[in-house]
């Protein structure tokens, strides 16, 4: 049973597990039943492995259409490091997800300032449990956007992806990257192959299935 607590604003669900992840199977399986904005929310963030707030600002001009990358410019602030402005962040994207922009910008009309346009985060994280529900998963209540950027991290770890440089295209310092580290050994080679299909090319050359 769910843990719920009550607290100033109302009753409140309190995670029991926040490493939570999708197999790509089950990424598949939502894809069919989300709606396009639902689709296009997720999209940006499973193919950045950005937080909602970082996805969120991510304007046309900020990737580069030639390089297949993209600077994150609205990024967390880390306050043990002593940080007190945002620090930008430089990650690859794949040739696929460049054409999904690419299409996003010409079905929006979308100018160089413009942000892509995205659901709010209450409507992401309704609409990502509502939908891991109907595939399923008996744990749906824990889901939040939080969970498509652990996706994320799994899909990249079970490609052999280096942790670290995994850790450095999430924005994790080196100890949250041992903490939340994953065996690439949960994955079959089936599953393996998804996630390529997936993420496309990115970090495609350091497959090793």
């Amino acid at each position: 049973m769910p843990t719920i607590k009550t607290g100033k604003w109302g009753k409140y669900h309190i995670k029991e597990n926040n490493k939570l992840f999708l197999y790509p199977q089950e990424w598949n399986k939502i894809l069919k039943l989300a709606n396009d904005k639902q689709k296009e929310t997720f999209m940006m963030q499973i193919n950045t492995g950005a937080r909602y707030n970082e996805a969120k600002h991510i304007k046309v001009e900020d990737v580069d259409y030639v390089r297949n990358n993209l600077i994150l410019k609205v990024t967390k602030v880390r306050a043990r490091k002593k940080e007190t402005k945002p620090s930008h962040r430089h990650i690859p994207i794949s040739s696929q997800f460049r054409k999904f922009l690419e299409y996003r910008i010409k079905k929006y009309n979308l100018q160089s300032t413009d942000y892509f346009p995205m659901l709010s985060l209450s409507g992401t994280e309704y609409a990502l449990r509502s939908l891991v529900r109907k595939i399923g998963r008996t744990d749906w209540q824990d889901f939040s956007s939080h969970n498509l950027r652990k996706t994320f991290e799994c899909w990249l770890i079970a490609l052999n992806n280096d942790g670290f440089k995994v850790a450095k295209h999430l924005g994790h310092t080196p100890d949250v990257a041992m903490n939340t580290y994953i065996s690439p050994d949960i994955f079959t080679y089936e599953d393996k192959q998804l996630i390529r299909k997936i993420i496309g090319d990115l970090y495609a050359y350091h497959d090793r299935m």
